[in-house]
C-alpha cells in the first residue's frame, strides 16, 4: 500500500467533513457547520480543500480567497446558500501514528474502525506513546486512542513491539461492551 493508497482510504472516510451552507453577511462570508449549527468565518478556511455542490456533483477545489474557489485551472465564485464541505483534519497525535504504523496493521485498523461504524476522523483523543521512541532500537508499548460517532465510543488500545519481529496488536472496546481483538505479526 502506497501513500496514494492511503490517501484513497482517508477520502472514503465517514465524517470527513464539516458540510453547510454559506451566506454572505455584511461582506464576509460565513460557514454555517449543518451538524454543529456553528458559525464560522469562511475566510478561517483559505488555502484549504473544499469542496463546492453545483450542477449536481461536488467539486473539489482550494479556497483560496474570501468567495472564491480554485477548482483545477478554473475559479468558482460562492453564491448565498451554496452547499459546502470542508475537509476536517485528523489530531496530529493519529495522523502521526497511522504515518508510523506498517501498511498491513495501518489497513487492518482503519477498516476494523470502519465495521464498527467509526471513522478515523471521530477521534477525539489520541495519545502517541510510539512518537516518544523514534531513536529506540526496540520499540514497545500502548497508544490510546477514543472515537466518538455520536452514537457510540470506541476505546482502542494499540500494542506494539517492534524489534526482531513486527507486531502490532489492536483491542477495540465500545460503550456498550463489545470488545474485538486484532494482531498483526511480521518476522
Amino acid at each position: 500500500m502506497n501513500r496514494q493508497q492511503r490517501i484513497k482510504l482517508y477520502d472514503i472516510q465517514q465524517r470527513a467533513f464539516n458540510e453547510g451552507n454559506v451566506e454572505q453577511i455584511n461582506g464576509q462570508w460565513i460557514f454555517f457547520d449543518e451538524e454543529t449549527e456553528e458559525a464560522s468565518m469562511l475566510d478561517d478556511y483559505l488555502q484549504q480543500k473544499v469542496e463546492i455542490f453545483r450542477l449536481n456533483r461536488w467539486r473539489n477545489g482550494i479556497l483560496y480567497e474570501s468567495g472564491k474557489v480554485l477548482c483545477g485551472k478554473e475559479t468558482i465564485m460562492i453564491r448565498d446558500h451554496d452547499l459546502v464541505r470542508i475537509r476536517k483534519h485528523l489530531i496530529y497525535s493519529l495522523e502521526r501514528l497511522l504515518d508510523g504504523i506498517n501498511d498491513d496493521a495501518f489497513f487492518q485498523f482503519v477498516m476494523t474502525l470502519n465495521s464498527l461504524n467509526f471513522s478515523i476522523y471521530d477521534c477525539i483523543y489520541c495519545y502517541n506513546h510510539l512518537s516518544f521512541l523514534s531513536d529506540e532500537n526496540r520499540k514497545d508499548g500502548v497508544n490510546f486512542m477514543v472515537f466518538d460517532n455520536q452514537e457510540q465510543i470506541c476505546n482502542v488500545q494499540h500494542h506494539f513491539c517492534y524489534f526482531e519481529k513486527v507486531n502490532d496488536r489492536f483491542e477495540f472496546t465500545l460503550n456498550t461492551g463489545k470488545r474485538l481483538i486484532i494482531e498483526k505479526l511480521i518476522s
